[in-house]
Formats: C-alpha cells, sequence, structure tokens
C-alpha cells in the first residue's frame, strides 16, 4: 500500500463530493461496490509484494498460474473477518497456501474470492499463494475494453499481452484490485513461453532459464510500488536495443523492445523521441520517478498503455495519433503522441495515483496536458497555447468528470483534455511559469510513489499557487457548465463578472497584448468594475481570451 497522506481537513471536502453524487449510486450493483470500495475483508491487511508466475497458453487461449502475496497485518483480525482476493470469471482459485504450509479454505461470489485466514496480529507479515487457472477473458478492443491479448503479428506469430486499467488486473491474476493498495517493496513477473518466443516484463531481467522442453522462463522485477494494472507481459518474436540517458537523478537505463523486423526503423525513431520526453518532461515534473527499474518501450498490438517502466507502444512509428493530429492545427504532427502521452503517465498515474478511480482526473488530465507542455518546451510556448486550444475540440461536456465513489466507476473522457484545458486556465491566470512549474515538480516530490486523493492534489495546488482554486476544481471536474465571462465598457470603467458557473467561481484572467498594459481581474458571479487606462479595452478580445482560458466571452445586450 502506497503511503496515505491525511488530511483531516479535506474529509468535508470529500463529503461532500459523495454527497454530489448519491443520485447515481443507484447505477451500480453489488459487484461494483466490491470491487470498487475498500471493504473489511480488504483493509486489515496491506500489499507489500507480488510473486506473481504464469504459463500462457496461446493455443485454447488460457492461462495457468500463481500469485504469492506478502502482506503485513495493519488491523487486527481475529480470524473471522477473511481476506478479499479479487479474480475475474472464467478464471477460477484452484488453491490458496499460507505460509508456505497450511491450505486455507475458500469460497466466492462472482469475481470476489474470500480465504478463511487464522487470527492475524497487528505487525505480523505472512504470505499466500494463490494457485489459479482457466479460459481468460479476452480484450475485443484492446486498450479500451481491456483483457488478454492474443494476436499474431505481421508475419502471423503468436503475441500476447494484457491492457487491463479500468476492468482490472484480476481479469487476469488474483490480486487485492484497488488503486489505493500497491505493494511497497514491489513486485516480480515469471512467465514460462515456447522456446520460439521472447517475454519482456516491468523493470530488469532477473533471470533466463532453458527448460528444455521447448519453453523459455523469464523473470523479471520492479522495486518500487506499482499499481495492479500496471504489471503486465509482453510475449512475442521481440529483440532488444539499449542506451543509457543522462537524467536529473544520473544514469538511467533505456531499453526499446520491438519485432525483430522493426529493429532498424526503431533505432532511428524511438530514442529522438524517448530523449526529448525526457528531457522535457524532467524540466517540469522532476526527475523520472524509477530510476532504479529503468525506462522500457515495448511494441505492443494495441495502441498504447502506460505500463510503469514497460510503456506498450503501437502507434506505428507515425507522428500524431496514428498519423492524426489531435489539435487539428498541426502541431499534433510534431511528435509521436503515444511515446509522449504514456510516458507523461509515469509521473502521473504511475508516481502520483488516486486511491479511487473516480479520481483519475489526476492520471489523464496532467498528463494529457503533459502534451501541451512537452510541445511549449520544444516548440515554444506560442505553439503550446495553440496546441492546446486545439484539444479543445474534443471535450464533450456530456457528464461530471468525478462521478461516484467507492463504485469503481469512471467519470467522463472529459478528464483528457477538458481537465487538461483546466490546468491550462490556471497556468495563465498565474501568469507565473517559475511558479507554476514548482508546484508541478513539487507534486511528484511530496506525493512521491504515493496515493492520492482528487482534494489532495487541489489542496496542495492552491497552497503553492497562494490563492484559492478549489471553486475552480469544482466547476471544471464536478459540473458540465462552462463559465461565461459578462462585460461591458462604459465611460473608461469596465463592468465584468461571472455566469453559468458554481458559486465562489473565481478564476483570475490577466489580459495582455502587445503595447498595452497588463490587466489582472478578478471576476466573481456580482458585476465588479475597474477603470481601465486607454487602449485597455482592446484586451477584451473574446478569441483572444477564450484561447486562453477555458471561458465563453460575452457582452450582455
Amino acid at each position: 500500500m502506497k503511503n496515505f497522506i491525511c488530511v483531516p481537513i479535506l474529509l468535508l471536502l470529500m463529503l461532500s463530493n459523495t454527497m454530489l453524487f448519491a443520485q447515481d449510486t443507484n447505477r451500480y450493483t453489488r459487484a461494483d461496490t466490491l470491487r470498487g470500495s475498500l471493504t473489511p475483508e480488504r483493509t486489515w491487511w496491506d500489499v507489500q509484494r507480488y510473486e506473481l508466475a504464469f504459463n500462457p497458453d496461446y493455443t485454447h487461449k488460457s492461462i495457468s498460474g500463481a500469485n504469492e502475496i506478502v502482506y503485513k497485518v495493519v488491523q487486527q483480525n481475529d480470524g473471522k473477518i477473511n481476506m478479499q482476493i479479487d479474480l475475474q470469471e472464467p478464471l477460477v482459485i484452484d488453491s490458496i497456501q499460507y505460509n508456505n504450509q497450511s491450505k486455507l479454505k475458500f469460497d466466492h461470489v462472482g469475481s470476489v474470492w474470500y480465504a478463511q485466514v487464522p487470527p492475524q496480529k497487528i505487525g505480523m507479515n505472512n504470505r499466500v499463494k494463490i494457485f489459479y487457472h482457466g479460459q481468460v477473458h479476452q480484450a475485443k478492443r484492446a486498450p479500451w475494453d481491456g483483457g488478454f491479448i492474443f494476436k499474431v503479428d505481421s508475419l502471423s506469430r503468436p503475441w500476447m499481452t494484457v491492457a487491463c486499467q479500468g476492468l482490472g488486473a484480476s481479469v487476469w491474476y488474483p490480486n487485492k484490485d484497488h488503486q489505493s493498495d500497491e505493494p511497497d517493496l514491489g513486485a516480480s513477473l515469471t512467465m514460462t513461453v515456447p522456446d520460439t518466443l521472447v517475454g519482456v516484463g516491468n523493470g530488469k531481467l532477473v533471470f533466463k532459464k532453458n527448460n528444455n522442453d521447448g519453453t523459455v522462463t523469464y523473470k523479471y522485477n520492479v522495486v518500487n510500488p506499482i499499481s495492479n494494472y500496471c504489471i503486465i507481459p509482453y510475449i512475442g518474436k521481440y529483440v532488444k536495443f539499449t542506451e543509457s540517458y543522462p537524467g536529473e537523478k544520473g544514469k538511467l537505463n533505456l531499453n526499446y523492445w520491438v519485432l525483430d523486423y522493426n529493429l532498424k526503423k526503431a533505432k532511428n525513431y524511438m530514442p529522438d523521441q524517448v530523449h526529448k520526453m525526457l528531457k522535457s518532461f524532467e524540466y517540469w515534473f522532476g526527475p523520472y520517478p524509477f530510476y532504479e527499474d529503468g525506462y522500457q518501450l515495448i511494441d505492443a498490438s494495441h495502441t498504447g498503455m502506460e505500463h510503469q517502466s514497460a510503456v506498450s507502444y503501437g502507434n506505428k512509428y507515425k507522428f500524431g495519433y496514428l498519423g492524426r493530429d489531435m489539435s487539428g492545427n498541426g502541431w499534433g504532427l510534431k511528435y509521436d503522441f503515444i511515446i509522449i502521452h504514456e510516458s507523461g503517465h509515469e509521473w502521473f498515474g504511475n508516481n502520483i495515483t488516486t486511491n479511487d478511480l473516480a479520481d483519475m482526473w489526476v492520471h489523464e488530465g496532467f498528463t494529457n496536458y503533459s502534451e501541451t507542455l512537452f510541445i511549449d518546451y520544444n516548440f515554444g510556448e506560442k505553439a503550446g497555447n495553440e496546441y492546446n486550444f486545439g484539444i479543445r475540440k474534443g471535450i464533450k461536456n456530456d457528464r461530471p468528470i468525478i462521478p461516484a465513489y467507492g463504485v469503481n466507476a469512471q467519470g467522463s473522457g472529459d478528464m483528457y483534455p477538458k481537465a487538461g484545458n483546466m490546468l491550462h486556465s490556471i497556468r495563465h491566470s498565474l501568469d507565473n511559469d517559475g511558479l507554476f512549474r514548482s508546484i508541478l515538480r513539487g507534486l511528484n516530490k511530496t506525493f512521491y510513489h504515493k496515493t492520492v486523493t482528487s482534494a489532495q492534489i487541489e489542496t496542495y495546488f492552491s497552497k503553492k499557487a497562494g490563492y484559492s482554486f478549489t471553486k475552480v476544481f469544482d466547476q471544471y471536474l464536478k459540473t458540465t457548465q462552462i463559465p461565461v465571462l459578462e462585460y461591458f465598457i462604459k465611460d473608461g470603467v469596465v463592468n465584468y463578472r461571472y455566469s453559468n458557473c458554481v458559486e465562489g467561481f473565481n478564476l483570475p484572467l490577466i489580459l495582455k497584448k502587445a503595447g498595452v498594459p497588463t490587466l489582472k481581474i478578478f471576476p466573481l458571479s456580482k458585476w465588479n468594475q475597474m477603470k481601465i487606462a486607454a487602449g485597455q479595452a482592446a484586451l477584451f478580445d473574446k478569441s483572444a481570451i477564450e484561447s486562453m482560458y477555458y471561458i465563453q466571452v460575452k457582452q450582455p445586450k
């Protein structure tokens, strides 16, 4: 379990947010609650490490294996509270071994399994080894629907991997499938595969063993905490090339695993993008968070995923997203979307992880904004502004970004472009990139390898900015309303206010134009006014304001 950072004053904020979505809870099933909430059967034990080993059967689309969970007892348990293990149907648990000795009794309700454990004293370190097998749920449209992926490469050779964010790692191995509890001491992944193929996993290779029976076993290890859904195998006709990157914390090992026929192309393509990514993101966010485990970029049969220290890559060696410009103005074709976006998750998603799926905007919003920061760093501020404005067309405002808590619910897809535009708006309102950068770096340092809530991120942001953005976060994360700046100018006085917004919405606006004195205003829902100097009326330019801030500008009739 990553360390929880307790901020008692935030409890009221969290409670009010829960109440806001109370009307939605009837849409969720008991299975949603068991999966998404911290039940008594989950909270008495804290995962320390996963030791996962498995064998895939490509022909029968099945797997078998075992996951040994090392855990610490954090709440007294007299043996009356079971241990909740998650493993999704149609996979089944065969047996559970306790401390390498006795076997535990167990039963299950759907995909939730309950092991009967003996009395557990606080501070004890124990382990359970869970043996399982069966047909495995296959992804139909990876990575969007999730599951095990049995594909072939362009030469019709077996190619296997997994993508399971949201759906959950329990779709392919038994674990405590809740984002709040990551193994403090990392995890290992051991896979036995046909000797004609190569197995790749997170972190560093521990050993490769030829079993002399047509199979070979690979073991990989990560020493840092890692989300369950980020522990991923890649199995195919891989070859590797390596290099060392001189980063902020010293030498960072870079491994590129690509299909053999992509080797020449990859060598001429991947390092350039990865170097630019690391240089810009270490500037904005601080050191890459997993130097001990290295960085890997791996060919995958789907578009891509942010698997920690083993990033999936399936963008077909094209700039943009599969060759398409996500911004619509040309800047989206200046970089490889998948390499930059999925690597951005190493900071936001993998280093800083949310306790509840409902707060996934912290992963996706900041990472969406990392694209803007990448463009800004490599092509200039104007380019970054234009890119950020361009991706705004993807905002739907169909439902709030933050949904109900405790039911494994994900909010609107607006958690990507809308949250990214929110952050860009806040950045402009600060008008201090040094301060903004220090906040981003401070987030990654303060919450290093921790799980968090949205409220904690919001509070940190406001504290370090020296200004409360609480209502700004509420506006963009909890409603679908686009704030409106209303204004009119008369006799050298500008009158202004916000409408179509939550009470207290207070995004400051910095209005600039070459040759005109800068103007800073603090609109609220009540009309306010300010004398303006000669020429400052030109600052109230609808297109200029709307391009910098995610608001609408109107003049009352």
